[in-house]
């Protein structure tokens, strides 16, 4: 019976994605509870509070409507993301590799890009804040400019976001290729079997730089401080997120945590050689990668303040450069 379960490829995706998604929920209690409480000296909350708690907490909180020219696309959004995090999750496990289409890093770099366009819809599409219709006409007495319609705090998030899908993850994408010169091919199956025989990707020149734009381009893709330009607290608080309520926030926390392990899956495969499955120890190594990033991310982001544009863009320029030197380097 057991080893008909292990021989069954649809069984052993959905097992795995299941354990993935489990300890996913964690995540976000980790980092907010054993990284950024710990640096500022607090207590900080339960583990179980941010990626179970909250999620379970707004399922049960009341829906509001949100004014939006497509207001069924923008209550989506959410669920798209969340399904396309899955979809690269999936595309990651060994069964996956009998669908070339599917386990490629071109489908991996297509289903990201479709995670970072919702943002851009999600700002776009949303014509109010804390629920009151926008634009709505300055009231405060004395304006200069009574009455003239207010711009919305969306649009500022949604022009950051298409900025960011511009250049700013740019840098995670050059590390994802950067494996494929060395095993020289784009299909999952290709750079996990040459790492297996080889070695990791990882522990070469070219490997030792991608992994250090990768993870640049882990929190820029995440929105981490110091990234997290969509969504600065400072002044567009929320971002593309901010009117989401109910259900749609307790899927975009969900969602976040389980980015998180996906990432760090992504990771394992291309640079380690170690794709996720519930039935090898190989999960163990997606675990201590995907907690190894949350660590490093967390105390990143604990120090960090949010980059303008004036730090902003050195730093993706020369993370951009590192990506292309380590391509440069996998070629030689």
């Amino acid at each position: 019976m057991y080893s008909n379960i292990i021989t069954n490829p649809i069984v052993a995706v959905i097992l795995t994605v299941v354990v993935c998604f489990v300890i996913s929920t964690l995540l976000p209690g980790i980092e907010r509870k054993y990284i950024h409480a710990r640096i500022q000296q607090r207590v900080g909350p339960l583990v179980f509070s941010p990626g179970i708690m909250a999620p379970l907490k707004f399922l049960f909180k009341e829906d509001v409507e949100v004014s939006s020219p497509v207001p069924k696309l923008y209550k989506s959004l959410p669920i798209v993301c969340f399904i396309v995090v899955l979809c690269v999750l999936i595309a990651l496990t060994p069964q996956a590799y009998k669908i070339p289409a599917l386990a490629s890093l071109v489908a991996i770099v297509g289903f990201l890009k479709v995670e970072e366009i919702c943002y851009v819809l999600m700002g776009a599409l949303s014509k109010s804040v804390m629920s009151v219709r926008m634009p709505f006409p300055d009231r405060v007495k004395g304006a200069a400019h009574l009455k003239a319609p207010l711009s919305f705090i969306e649009d500022m998030s949604a022009k950051r976001s298409l900025r960011m899908i511009t250049y700013g993850s740019f840098p995670l994408y050059l590390a994802l290729f950067a494996p494929v010169t060395a095993a020289r091919s784009i299909f999952l199956e290709n750079i996990v079997a040459f790492q297996q025989v080889h070695g990791p990707f990882l522990f070469t020149i070219s490997g030792g730089i991608a992994a250090i734009v990768f993870f640049i381009g882990y929190m820029i893709t995440l929105n981490e401080y110091p990234f997290s330009i969509i969504k600065a607290k400072s002044d567009v608080i929320e971002g593309p997120y901010m009117e989401y309520a109910a259900k749609y926030r307790s899927i975009v926390f969900v969602t976040r945590g389980f980015f998180m392990f996906v990432l760090g899956a992504v990771f394992s495969v291309l640079f380690i050689g170690v794709p996720p499955n519930i039935f090898s120890l190989g999960i163990l190594v997606n675990i201590a990668v995907t907690l190894i990033f949350v660590f490093m991310m967390g105390i990143f982001s604990a120090f960090a303040p949010v980059f303008t544009n004036k730090q902003l863009l050195p730093t993706i320029l020369g993370a951009t450069l590192l990506g292309i030197l380590s391509i440069v380097l996998g070629l030689l």
